[in-house]
């Protein structure tokens, strides 16, 4: 595992990582696939095909955009999914490690693939926005990719690389971090399943709350 202590800096994935949002994604999808007369996913199948760009994944799930376009699925995902977000809540230490990370002076960030107005009133309707120094979401609703927001958000953090640890809960989070130069660490209760993210790093913890022992 790596030796955390020294970071001065956490970048956080939102969407399965904070979020506990994982369960509402699949009865979502699932209403799009029942539309088409596709089959349901299992929140197992769920976590072992959910990719970015999330195109890949709908395919994946059974789409075909050769009858559709794939922007007519997503909108549709979207609209359901903003219907259902208050279902979804935190996951239950995240009240308790913000405010630990807070208290050691560590500087906060959030890199989401939602999009940007989108994240900001999740994070005020769970009360935890005040605990970031840096906000970044994308600028549209199809979740392509992070990474050019993480550079730019790395230069407002404006810290050496080594100081900072960016915390997810996808492959995409861990190809990003290694894009950026910076650690991460991942979580395995979110968007996919354990066995994908240990095929390409050990640095994964089962449940958030590991997370405050590595600081101690």
């Amino acid at each position: 595992m790596l030796n955390i202590r020294t970071k001065k800096a956490i970048i956080w994935d939102w969407n399965g990582t904070l979020l506990n949002d994982t369960e509402i994604c699949v009865e979502c999808i699932n209403v799009l696939l029942l539309r088409r007369g596709l089959t349901k996913l299992s929140l197992k199948n769920y976590t072992q095909i959910f990719t970015f760009p999330v195109k890949d994944y709908y395919e994946k799930a059974g789409f075909n955009f050769s009858n559709e376009p794939f922007e007519i699925p997503a909108m549709e995902f979207i609209d359901l999914y903003h219907q259902n977000l208050p279902k979804a809540g935190l996951f239950p230490c995240v009240d308790e490690i913000l405010p630990f990370m807070k208290n050691k002076g560590l500087n906060q960030s959030v890199l989401s693939a939602m999009e940007h107005d989108s994240l900001i009133k999740s994070l005020n309707d769970n009360d935890i926005a005040g605990y970031f120094d840096e906000i970044s979401g994308i600028d549209n609703y199809y979740a392509h990719s992070k990474l050019e927001n993480g550079r730019d958000l790395l230069k407002r953090i404006d810290m050496p690389v080594k100081d900072i640890l960016l915390i997810g809960d996808s492959l995409h989070d861990f190809e990003v971090a290694e894009k950026l130069g910076i650690d991460c660490l991942l979580v395995a209760n979110g968007h996919q399943s354990r066995e994908r993210l240990m095929a390409q790093t050990q640095n994964v913890l089962d449940q958030l709350k590991e997370v405050i022992p590595l600081f101690e």
